[in-house]
C-alpha cells in the first residue's frame, strides 16, 4: 500500500478551518455598527457648505457651536440664548489645555449672523476656531 493512499475505512482528520462562525460574528458586529453610526453624530441639524480643506487632529472632546437655519445658536446640542454665549464658552473652556472650537453654520445663515457669533466666540478667549464644512464634491 503507498503512503499517500487511504482505504475506504480510513478517516482522516481534516485540517482546514471551520470560518463559519468567525463570518458569523463579523456580520453581527457590522450590522451592530450601521445601526449606531449615525446615532453618534451629535448636535444640530444645518445644511454646512462645502469645501476643499483639511481635517483638524483633536485629542480632547470637541465643543460645537452650531447655528441653524433659523438663527438659533447652540453648544453641541444645548440651546443658548441671544447674548449668554461668550459666558458659557468661558465657562467651558477655563480648565482646558487647548481652547478651541468648531463653528458649524448651516449654509443659510446670513454672513452677519456668523460674523457676530465668531466674534462672540473669540470674546470668551477661545485661542483657535475650526470651520466645520462638507467636502466639495470631487469632479
Amino acid at each position: 500500500m503507498e503512503i499517500g493512499s487511504r482505504n475506504n475505512g480510513d478517516r482522516g482528520t481534516m485540517s482546514q478551518i471551520n470560518v463559519t462562525p468567525m463570518v458569523d460574528v463579523m456580520l453581527v458586529l457590522l450590522v451592530i455598527f450601521m445601526v449606531t453610526a449615525p446615532m453618534m453624530q451629535q448636535g444640530v441639524q444645518v445644511n454646512l457648505p462645502k469645501a476643499e480643506t483639511k481635517a483638524m487632529a483633536t485629542q480632547e472632546e470637541s465643543v460645537v457651536v452650531s447655528i441653524d437655519r433659523s438663527g438659533k445658536v447652540f453648544i453641541n446640542a444645548t440651546e443658548v440664548a441671544p447674548g449668554d454665549l461668550k459666558g458659557k464658552l468661558t465657562s467651558m473652556v477655563a480648565n482646558r489645555t487647548k481652547k478651541e472650537v468648531f463653528l458649524k453654520a448651516d449654509r443659510d445663515v446670513p454672513y452677519g449672523d456668523v460674523v457676530r457669533t465668531m466674534a462672540e466666540i473669540k470674546g470668551a478667549g477661545i485661542e483657535r476656531l475650526g470651520m466645520v464644512t462638507e467636502p466639495a464634491p470631487t469632479k
